[in-house]
């Protein structure tokens, strides 16, 4: 692999942020207001970095969002009409890499996490959004969430393997199959298989992005519970053997940064959610944390910190996006420079 190919690393330089705005028709309606309350904040956040990059449904609901933000976006964002099932724009926008110093756009295949929802929709907004892609969009005939993967811009994968070897995904594809396909659509050398730490309430079938991250080349933070009467604290522990395990390509160890679990998060119906401070979004100089007024936000705020030396932490609502199992990271796709057409 030659340096600076493959999948694009998320603290790459990024242009726009794509997310899609929760309305009556998605899943979104019980809480309709205070979610939307919280993608202003949200959108905002983004907005002091990079351009907001808005799905929404229609003319109507396009004024209707220009005007929950009013004049608080610092760049200005953009709107796209265009009809989608769900808001989790992680899991269906495009994965960016770079072959032969060239940016390309993977739009892979989105059925709802194996199956679990209706997707149509979400399958095909990359296609709807054909028009807006300066780099070219490639369509790959293979089930991969943008959530359930993170590089470490050295040639390395992180993963799990519930989601992309046990789950109701590519199962025509052996494990082999699976590290081969994978590693050749982008890029990359080597997957980090991680076997251990799923949240309960979690159904993307335990996605990397709730669990372990990349920080930077070096440095990983993880999912940690220090609370031996929590129900996830074997799992967590299990996994964060594995994590200290890894190793960088060239045989060091990474820097290995715990975040400690969030205060236990339930829905209406007294189900646990998959709460985790690891969701974060990297926007360029600003890194955005989900926060659940709980005594542990301090305490991931200060640790996340020190994974990001030289960028902002800035807190952003997480108590609702966790009522459908996410956060901002999930809730948003990250698009690095040269990915759009400007603005005519």
């Amino acid at each position: 692999m030659k340096a600076g190919e493959g999948m694009i690393a998320e603290w790459a330089e990024v242009e726009a942020v794509l997310l899609a705005w929760p309305h009556q028709s998605t899943d979104w309606q019980p809480w309709l207001v205070q979610i939307q309350q919280d993608y202003v904040a949200l959108a905002t956040a983004i907005a002091t970095s990079a351009t907001p990059l808005i799905l929404c449904q229609d003319a109507a609901h396009e004024a209707q969002i220009r005007a929950q933000l009013g004049q608080r976006c610092h760049h200005a964002p953009r709107f796209v009409q265009a009809p989608y099932n769900d808001t989790w724009c992680r899991d269906y926008g495009p994965v960016a890499v770079r072959r032969d110093g060239r940016l390309t756009l993977l739009d892979f295949q989105f059925r709802g996490w194996g199956d679990k929802y209706d997707a149509v929709l979400d399958n095909g907004i990359n296609q709807q959004l054909q028009d807006l892609w300066l780099a070219p969009l490639e369509t790959v005939n293979y089930e991969l969430e943008g959530g359930s993967i993170e590089t470490d811009g050295q040639g390395s994968l992180l993963t799990t393997a519930h989601c992309l070897l046990d789950s109701n995904r590519n199962q025509a594809y052996d494990k082999p199959a699976v590290e081969h396909f994978v590693l050749k659509q982008l890029g990359l050398a080597q997957i980090q298989w991680i076997t251990q730490g799923a949240l309960l309430g979690d159904d993307t079938d335990s996605h990397i992005d709730n669990l372990v991250r990349y920080c930077a080349e070096d440095t990983i933070a993880y999912l940690a519970c220090s609370r031996e009467d929590d129900v996830h604290y074997p799992a967590l522990k299990a996994m964060a053997a594995q994590v200290l395990a890894l190793r960088q390509p060239d045989g060091r160890p990474y820097r290995c940064v715990p975040i400690e679990l969030p205060q236990a998060c339930f829905s209406e119906a007294g189900t646990r959610l998959p709460a985790s401070y690891v969701n974060f979004l990297i926007v360029n100089e600003v890194v955005l944390v989900p926060v659940f007024d709980c005594p542990q936000d301090a305490q991931a705020l200060a640790a996340l910190g020190g994974c990001f030396p030289g960028r902002q932490l800035l807190p952003v609502p997480g108590g609702n996006l966790i009522r459908q199992f996410g956060g901002p990271h999930c809730a948003t796709m990250q698009l690095p420079r040269g990915s759009l057409h400007p603005v005519q």
